[in-house]
């Protein structure tokens, strides 16, 4: 991978992965276009999500000031039970990927056709919260709409399905209001992402020899890219959730899956 490579999936991964459309499959794809065939792309997708997590760091920076000065007040307030909330929505993309790591790396080697059908699902699920959302619900998070959503979130591990239209779909699926179901969205991919970013950082610092396939630069490049280009779509997704336009991406992501999977079979 060369640094116009790495600039061009950089751009890719701060725009869609804020985008209900799923940045790990359209970086799948886009690797797939360009003849980009290293068997370790899943270290640049690593690295580049956590650009993407820094980009969120630097647009919710008051909320989670606002979160952590909550929490250490030492009361059940709602920044607590936020924090909460987030932890336990941890746990089964933790499972995922202590228990079955090895199982989702295989994922990320250019099957665009699976990456295709992913995108199919993710457009389904856009739909679903689109015209079956809940009505009855409070519209408040609680531990069970929490571990709810953080099924979705280790669901979303696999390229194609995009995290926060998973995670946004469900929490509107469960009735929860939307300003609240993006915010929780956003935050809490912060700590499970900056964890696995850490990890593959501190292995490729003990162990350099392995990541051969990727210039050190290009990873740079890759990674400042995701960041702007991060911080311009998720200021733009917040915009979006608020109108209610999430179903126009269901339509994207039926058509990109459409012309991948015609691409692939002619």
């Amino acid at each position: 991978m060369n640094w116009l490579e790495a600039l061009i999936l950089g751009i890719i991964q701060g725009l869609t992965e804020f985008l209900p459309v799923s940045s790990s499959g359209h970086l799948q794809i886009g690797a797939a276009l360009l003849g980009i065939t290293t068997a370790d792309n899943l270290l640049f997708t690593v690295l580049v999500h956590g650009a993407t997590v820094l980009s969120t760091i630097i647009v919710f920076h008051n909320e989670i000031f606002r979160l952590i000065k909550g929490l250490f007040a030492f009361s059940l307030n709602e920044e607590t039970k936020w924090v909460f909330y987030i932890l336990i929505s941890m746990i089964p993309v933790g499972i995922v990927g202590v228990f079955f790591e090895d199982q989702v790396e295989a994922f990320f080697n250019g099957q665009v056709v699976f990456v295709a059908l992913m995108l199919i699902i993710t457009g389904g699920l856009l739909l679903a919260s689109h015209y079956l959302k809940g009505k009855n619900h409070t519209g408040e998070l609680n531990i069970t709409t929490s571990v709810v959503i953080g099924l979705a979130q280790a669901f979303a591990v696999l390229p194609g399905v995009s995290r926060s239209g998973a995670t946004i779909a469900t929490a509107l699926l469960l009735g929860v209001d939307k300003e609240k179901a993006t915010r929780f969205s956003f935050l809490m991919v912060i700590p499970p992402i900056l964890g696995a970013t850490l990890l593959k950082v501190l292995e490729l610092v003990k162990h350099p020899g392995t990541h051969a396939g990727i210039e050190n630069s290009s990873l740079a490049i890759g990674f400042i890219a995701a960041l702007i280009f991060g911080i311009i779509a998720c200021r733009w997704m917040i915009n979006i959730v608020k109108k209610g336009s999430l179903v126009y991406f269901a339509y994207y992501c039926f058509t990109v899956a459409g012309i991948t999977l015609l691409v692939q079979f002619i």
